[in-house]
């Protein structure tokens, strides 16, 4: 059976959203000792250079000099590096502060703003079922906002600094890869900068004696760029709502995570939030499968 680029996109999405819910928290929560601001750093210095290196594999570079000849893309991907960059600080402050359940209703939410994007900006369809399911995720949302003890502050943010930035990736078109690429160039300046003032006030994890933290403190370039490959060939393939859909992978792996294996709060009332939003999920998917 032939897979169209629509099911090749909904894996992609899947998978992507996988990785981030799960290995991604485990792995940020893991190195969570290093400081967030250090974390930080160095997921921006070897993101940079593993697409510096696939860059030149895949000889991709008179792609890159293309998009910089364009200047409503290269503002645009200015504008989003400053948004992922934002992104990637609250969500490593989330995890390293016991805040994953916070942080996972950010993502939460983003979806529906990912639907409400796509109709408005893209075109994609809302049927009834689409609209029920929306519908169902927007009472769970406020439902779990009223019983929170506290504004999750750190949820909101990821929320509209994630969402926006994939509205502006997906009004450019540019490839995945190369993309983030130019964004992380454009993160390296303040990288640097804050890398220098940590050194000298000698608040750094990092030493070139320790090479078992030096490899691990690599991985968080390939932590950065496979989901984010994943996520966003997803988003090119099977479009902004669908993607947006399956996106809730995400903040669930976290929840289950943040609950049950760092034994954060999870109340009844999380719990029942948690359950409408499947049940809107499973309608919506089961929506795209008939339609598709």
């Amino acid at each position: 059976m032939k897979i169209t680029n629509f099911s090749k996109g909904i894996i992609s999405s899947s998978s992507g959203s996988l990785w981030w819910g799960v290995i991604g928290t485990y792995y940020f929560k893991y190195v969570s000792f290093v400081g967030t601001f250090e974390v930080v750093v160095h997921r921006c210095l070897w993101t940079a250079l593993i697409l510096l290196i696939t860059t030149t594999i895949f000889n991709k570079w008179k792609i890159l000099k293309e998009i910089f000849f364009s200047k409503k893309k290269v503002l645009i991907l200015f504008v989003t590096s400053v948004l992922i960059f934002g992104n990637w600080s609250i969500w490593i402050y989330a995890v390293s502060t016991n805040k994953i359940i916070d942080a996972s209703f950010g993502y939460f939410i983003f979806p529906i703003i990912s639907v409400f994007f796509g109709y408005i900006f893209f075109k994609e369809k809302l049927n009834k079922k689409r609209i029920v399911s929306i519908t169902l995720i927007l009472i769970s949302i406020l439902y779990l906002l009223l019983n929170f003890n506290s504004l999750p502050w750190v949820g909101f943010a990821v929320a509209f600094l994630w969402s926006i930035y994939t509205l502006l990736r997906k009004k450019i078109n540019v490839d995945t890869d190369i993309g983030l690429f130019i964004e992380s160039l454009f993160m390296l300046p303040i990288a640097f900068i804050i890398f220098y003032l940590i050194f000298q006030n000698n608040l750094n994890d990092f030493s070139l004696t320790n090479p078992s933290l030096m490899a691990l403190l690599f991985l968080a370039g390939p932590m950065t760029v496979i989901p984010l490959f994943l996520y966003m060939k997803g988003i090119q393939f099977s479009g902004l709502g669908p993607s947006g859909m399956i996106f809730f992978i995400t903040p669930t792996g976290q929840f289950l995570l943040g609950f049950f294996y760092y034994n954060e709060t999870f109340s009844t009332d999380k719990f029942i939030s948690f359950i409408l939003i499947w049940i809107a999920v499973f309608i919506y998917l089961k929506d795209l499968y008939e339609i598709n």
